[in-house]
Formats: C-alpha cells, structure tokens, sequence
C-alpha cells in the first residue's frame, strides 16, 4: 500500500471491518443528534430518521411526505409535524445567514451566480469576498481546496467551500459565470473553451487599471 501510495501520489486508506463499523456508528450518532436538535424530537425519533437513511434536515424538509408517513410507528400527522418542524428549521438557517452576508457586506448580486447559496455568500464574505467581481477573482483550488505533496507527506489546504462539498466543475462554473457577469470573458471565449486563469488575470488588471 506504501508504495502504491507513494507511485501515485495519493494517500490510499484502507480500513479493517471493525474500524468501518466504528465509523458507521459515530455517522449514526451524529445524524441521530442532528436530528433531535434540529426538529427538536427526542432520542428514538432521531434514531428512526437515521436508520430510514436520512442525512441531513434537507432530505427530511423536501421528501414526499409518504416516506416519512410509511415509517413503521409513523403516520401522516405525525410526518407533517417533522416536516414542518425541519422547514422552519431551514427557514430560521436561512435568515441568520442572509443577516450575516449583509452584517460582512456581501451583495445581493453574488445571488445572480449559478449555484451560489446563502451559507457560501456568507463563507465568501469571511474571505473578504463581496461582490461578484471580488467573486470572479477567485481561482478553483481556492473554492474547493488542494492537496499539496512534500516529504513524502500529503496535506490538504481547505478551500472556501470545503464544507459544502463543491466539486472542481461546480467550482469552475460558479467562476467562469462570475468572469463572465463582469466582462472578463465573453460567451464565445467560454464556447471555445479559450479563457485561461492567464487570461482572466490579465482582463482584471485592465478593469482595475
């Protein structure tokens, strides 16, 4: 495994049977409470969730209601009030963070990017990130973090949006559609696939210039 790690340049993790069942345990508990804080239910309830294979308040907020209500001690009512308790829980998310990106100075307009949501506008504007030019600044590695090889150790750098589990692509896009609100690049460089980090540098310097 050392050597194929070091041949590749990855770190490969491989995990005995009990070490996996330990993990999947601590993911159990940790969904369970998210659960019962959120929706404010007590211990079974999370643990019922948890078990049907429900990750997150989202999931429990936006499924059919009759996935919740076909849940073995359920009924309708029952999985009306979950999902109206995980709603209002989102909705209560939602207004925090919307007050924390206006309290940092981030503007409306970082909405008009595809896929940008409230939580992200607030990270950016810890980042110092508030309009949709400062936006546009950004690189991918810088959204979704890197990986970084030295002395035969890998360290991973978080990025801005590590915690929203973006991926390079979705990271990309989110860029390219920033650099091309702000004139950076034009729909013709973006069919064409031309536009380089080079480029974008060189088309803020003239903005800014």
């Amino acid at each position: 495994v050392r050597l194929a790690s070091q041949l590749t340049g990855w770190d490969i993790d491989i995990l005995t049977e009990e070490e996996e069942s330990s993990r999947r345990q601590q993911e159990f508990v940790e969904r369970s409470n998210l659960f019962m804080d959120a929706l404010n239910v007590d211990e079974m309830v999370g643990q019922v969730l948890a078990s049907e294979g429900f990750t997150s308040v989202e999931e429990v907020a936006y499924v059919d209601l009759d996935e919740i209500a076909s849940i073995d001690g359920f009924d309708e009512e029952t999985a009306q009030e979950i999902q109206n308790r995980a709603r209002d829980h989102l909705e209560a998310i939602e207004a925090e963070l919307d007050e924390k990106r206006r309290a940092l100075g981030v503007e409306d307009e970082l909405r008009t990017i595809p896929g940008i949501t409230t939580a992200m506008m607030a990270a950016v504007g810890e980042d110092g990130v508030k309009t949709v030019e400062d936006f546009a600044g950004y690189a991918a590695d810088d959204l979704v973090g890197w990986k970084e090889r030295k002395d035969g150790q890998t360290t991973m750098h978080e990025g801005v949006f590590t915690p929203f589990g973006t991926t390079h692509a979705e990271a990309e896009e989110m860029i390219m559609a920033a650099r091309l609100a702000v004139g950076w690049v034009t729909e013709e460089d973006l069919a064409s696939g031309e536009e380089t980090e080079d480029d974008a540098a060189e088309a803020q310097d003239q903005a800014e210039a």
